[in-house]
């Protein structure tokens, strides 16, 4: 996810999100239950975006004050890897024999979806406007229904189809492309590379095959991504730089640490887990269209908090999105029946 994302800790203390919220009991499970799960399913989906979207604004006051986007990104990470691991570590219960099978995933997981996909999209934004790079990173979207009907034979349907037309359609006029549009090969190239890591999380998300509770492969990711990410800064490939001054949010005038601790804790902890067990519950395919909501949690966020008008594009946009979910929701109803 990029940088642009409440009693988390009681959430966090739970054995695992596994324990909050069930997983379907099966093909076999009668119709109203899948309803029910769906809903839960949604519900989360919707309070990860939520989570996601206030990167942006936190962000910003950090970048602001003179840190750079790598620094802020691994402060991010390794926040919400320190969060997560005792939860973590209770969940997995001794179970490290399936921690070390599922441990290629786990990598996959932490390398591509969550470093990765981080260090492509500020490579984008070098050379492309925000809102095309954005573009290029919601594509990925669309790389999840080409994966499912590659791998698994799912060929999307007329309401999928429709779907993906009014959620792009939707995300351009939310992020006002056309006003910023700038083109650059490599840019381009970083910004697909980044549509890819958004695909991987969706993929992986989705797999329930490792056993691993949705908390411990997001902990698992998380010191993966950390990692990573600081080696890449150590050898200079990303730019390190923090500051303790003051910074500014929402008119206010705070201490550095408290956009960094939402950054860590609600826009990584939190958004993760509750994503991973969304996805879980809705599917690779519906989870990544509900993930949209993002952009329009954090476009919401920023005009509320940071006075940031919405033009009426964005508000027809905004509506686009939504109806491109309902559609591909109408096809995973029709489907589970």
């Amino acid at each position: 996810m990029t940088l642009p994302p409440d009693n988390v800790m009681g959430i966090m203390s739970v054995q695992s999100l596994q324990d909050v919220v069930p997983f379907p009991d099966g093909a076999g499970a009668p119709a109203v239950e899948v309803d029910r799960t769906r809903a839960r399913g949604l519900a989360l989906a919707l309070l990860s975006g939520a989570a996601f979207g206030t990167s942006g604004v936190l962000a910003k006051s950090l970048l602001g004050a003179g840190w750079s986007p790598g620094a802020a990104v691994t402060a991010r990470i390794s926040i919400a890897a320190l969060v997560l691991l005792l939860p973590a570590l209770r969940a997995l219960d001794g179970r490290w024999g399936d921690l070390r099978r599922s441990a290629p995933l786990v990598v996959t997981y932490g390398l591509v979806a969550v470093a990765g996909c981080q260090v492509f999209y500020f490579n984008a934004v070098q050379t492309l406007s925000v809102g095309v790079a954005l573009l290029l990173e919601y594509l990925g979207i669309v790389l999840v229904v080409v994966w499912l009907w590659a791998r698994h034979g799912q060929r999307p349907q007329g309401w999928t189809v429709l779907g993906i037309v009014a959620s792009v359609t939707g995300l351009v006029l939310v992020l006002e492309v056309a006003s910023g549009l700038t083109v650059d090969v490599a840019g381009v190239l970083w910004g697909l590379g980044a549509a890819v890591g958004l695909a991987v999380y969706f993929v992986i998300s989705a797999d329930e095959s490792t056993g691993l509770p949705p908390i411990v492969m997001a902990a698992g990711a998380m010191v993966v991504g950390a990692v990573a990410l600081g080696l890449t800064g150590l050898v200079g490939i990303l730019p390190m730089e923090a500051s303790t001054v003051d910074v500014e949010l929402a008119g206010a005038t705070v201490p550095w640490f408290v956009p960094l601790l939402g950054l860590g804790i609600v826009a990584g902890a939190f958004a993760y887990s509750t994503g991973i067990t969304a996805t879980r519950l809705l599917g690779s395919k519906l989870a990544s269209f509900v993930g949209l909501t993002e952009v329009l949690f954090a476009v919401g966020f920023a005009w509320l908090l940071l006075g940031e008008s919405l033009s009426p594009s964005q508000l027809v946009g905004g509506l686009l999105i939504i109806a491109g979910v309902v559609a591909v929701q109408t096809e995973s109803s029709s489907a589970s029946r």
